[in-house]
């Protein structure tokens, strides 16, 4: 269950799969509406007679990027059939055209005639219902289409474009897709199917002897048959091969504002760095949804899936983003929240990438009772990222633009979700959504979230607001030191839970009480961080050759062991950064920079092969678990390695000034 491989401009998303294959494409959202589904796009070659799709375990690949791109870098090696495939894969930085450069290289001492297959197999606007694939003959292409959704696919090599094509129908009695019928090498010709359908191109090349061939492949996108007419000729007219190396430029580009003094981390954890924020920027849809993940494969599991904003997720991506200096590209996320904040002031579970309220199983009942079916952190965590975003970059229109809803409406909202009995928020979801009650993350989050607001209300000389705002936050503040900190264990509770004798404990250890130090409740230096924090290092680390750290004990999501002593629950990326986080905070000199620099390559050792992280990892041989990539642990990462960046230059000074 991973994607390996994602290319995107802000409203079209690809993902590959490790065979190269095409298995989600999402317009004109980022993560809404995905034409394919999780199905299979194939990709295969002909050559000397014999016919193989990339899926074959004959192949060989080495799946990559070309450096500081969102162009792909893949080799593909086949010795039985003696061919070596290269292959580049883009998305035009504005336009929706996808392209794909195959060069074939021949590794035998004759010239041979290779063809390349590739097959269309697409559901558009999420259903397999009512497509169309036909070939137009104008322009000697093949395009599919329903409703406002046209796909239209062409290509060439030096002996001329498609040279045959096929459409047809897939999944339907015994019927498979024209993929089957391109196996003998030849494409039967049939010129328009509708339905379930799929399609199939073939172009065909000569390729000399240790020679090679480049062939060319595209796909254009719009809302008509006319756009995708004048997208292909605008490919055809530029010429693929220059459209691909401005992609890189312009990627390359975008990446200059990140910071290049990195201190003393190696050039993997510096190249992953890089590779992390063009991965955030293809999750990010450019009207403000930044999106958790968008891997189908998740389907299997529950019929739902991570192609949704959730606002705990946004907020802290948006905030590891303008950390490291793109400011420009999140800003878009604080207006979606302001766009789609209730009329109560509060956020909802997620989001649709298009604003809409996405599905959620927080109930508004519960055995009689009227519940608030939020995650209260998520409404405050918006607040704490803008504020962060401002004192960074001090662009003070943004914050002004939202400041009569999102920032006074959502702090109105936490000032007055209030448990008046503790001094505490009401209860609500917790940050993981699994159970409700009064959260140690949820109230440092809300802390944080009042602060910020406090501090935006006195900005715009609303003083009276901004002292309500702060007396709030500091009596929450003491109600968390009364009643979370738990003095026979020496850390801080997880959270409390209503019972029928009032409000008891819970001892959970429990990652995420790292808020209460990151949204300033505390000073990292307060030994009852410091006693909570060793408590998470010593109770979730991983106790096998993987190492890492769990969200809590026994975390049952994707369990792998019922060992809990050794194995609390899967190691998370996020979760053992944020123990990273905590050490770069602490740190007093270089040598307390040992550890989170090793957590760091770490990460990079537990990657997939093309540099993408996944949510968690299987606690025995490191493989990739749940959804891959997840925004929120490339984003982590960038954090932590902005942090360590920071932290080593502070400490270098102060070294050499001693």
């Amino acid at each position: 269950m991973a994607r390996h491989l994602v290319i995107g401009n802000g409203k079209l998303l690809v993902n590959l799969d490790r065979h190269c294959y095409i298995r989600d494409i999402y317009y004109p959202f980022v993560g809404q509406l995905n034409h394919v589904g999780g199905q299979y796009c194939r990709f295969g070659i002909w050559v000397g007679g014999q016919f193989s799709w990339l899926e074959n375990p004959e192949w060989k690949f080495d799946l990559g990027y070309i450096e500081d791109s969102l162009v792909t870098n893949i080799v593909a090696r086949n010795e039985r059939l003696g061919v070596e495939l290269h292959i580049n894969d883009g998305i035009h930085q504005r336009e929706c055209i996808y392209l794909k450069r195959v060069v074939v290289r021949n590794l035998n001492s004759e010239a041979r005639e290779v063809r390349l297959f590739f097959n269309q197999d697409l559901m558009i606007d999420g259903s397999e219902v009512g497509d169309t694939a036909a070939y137009y003959p104008e322009n000697n292409t093949v395009f599919h289409y329903k409703r406002s959704s046209y796909f239209m696919f062409n290509g060439f090599s030096d002996e001329g474009g498609i040279k045959e094509y096929s459409t047809g129908i897939k999944r339907f009695h015994h019927a498979e897709g024209t993929w089957r019928d391109a196996e003998d090498g030849i494409l039967m010709g049939n010129t328009i199917a509708q339905g379930s359908v799929d399609s199939t191109i073939s172009f065909h090349t000569v390729v000399p002897p240790h020679g090679e061939k480049s062939v060319y492949y595209w796909m254009s996108i719009g809302k008509d048959l006319e756009e995708v007419k004048a997208l292909n000729k605008y490919v055809q007219d530029t010429n693929p091969e220059k459209l691909l190396s401005r992609i890189v430029i312009y990627w390359k580009h975008w990446l200059h504002r990140a910071e290049n003094n990195l201190g003393d981390l190696p050039p993997e954890v510096e190249r992953m760095f890089r590779q992390s924020l063009l991965i955030v920027r293809t999750q990010t849809d450019e009207r403000g949804a930044i999106i958790a993940a968008n891997d189908t494969d998740i389907l299997q599991y529950n019929r739902d899936h991570y192609s949704y904003m959730w606002p705990r997720d946004g907020a802290l991506i948006a905030e590891a983003m303008s950390l490291a200096g793109f400011q420009s590209v999140i800003a878009p996320f604080f207006q979606f929240c302001e766009r789609t904040l209730s009329p109560d002031g509060y956020l909802y579970h997620k989001y649709n990438p298009d604003g809409t309220v996405g599905s959620s199983w927080h109930p508004y009942v519960v055995q009689g009772n009227e519940r608030l079916p939020i995650q209260e952190d998520e409404t405050a965590l918006v607040l704490f990222a803008l504020w962060k975003d401002y004192m960074r970059n001090q662009v003070i229109e943004l914050p002004q633009s939202l400041y009569n809803n999102l920032i006074r409406k959502g702090a109105a909202f936490l000032s007055s979700y209030v448990e008046d009995s503790l001094s505490l928020p009401k209860p609500s979801y917790d940050l993981w959504e699994e159970r409700y009650g009064i959260w140690t993350y949820t109230v440092a989050s809300v802390y944080g979230g009042l602060m910020a607001a406090a501090f935006f209300t006195e900005l715009f000389g609303d003083y009276e607001r901004s002292d309500h705002f702060r007396n709030t936050a500091q009596t929450i503040k003491q109600g968390m030191l009364t009643h979370l900190w738990d003095e026979e264990s020496g850390r801080f509770a997880r959270g409390l839970i209503q019972t029928d004798n009032g409000w008891e404990k819970d001892m959970t250890l429990e990652s995420s009480m790292f808020g209460i130090w990151e949204f300033g409740v505390l000073p990292v230096d307060d030994s009852r961080v410091i006693r909570t924090m060793e408590a998470i290092k010593q109770g979730l680390t991983i106790r096998t050759g993987v190492g890492g750290v769990a969200r809590y004990t026994n975390d049952y999501y994707f369990q792998q062991s019922g060992d809990i002593e050794n194995v609390p629950g899967n190691p998370w990326i996020i979760c053992t950064l944020w123990i990273a986080n905590f050490e770069i905070e602490s740190a007093k000199s270089l040598a307390d920079l040992v550890r989170p620099r090793e957590t760091l390559q770490w990460v990079v050792e537990h990657a997939l092969s093309s540099g993408l992280l996944p949510e968690q990892l299987n606690p025995h041989d490191g493989s990739p678990l749940s959804v891959a990539p997840l925004t929120w642990s490339h984003a982590t990462f960038v954090q932590c390695v902005s942090k360590y960046s920071a932290r080593y230059a502070e400490l270098s000074a102060a070294a050499a000034q001693s």
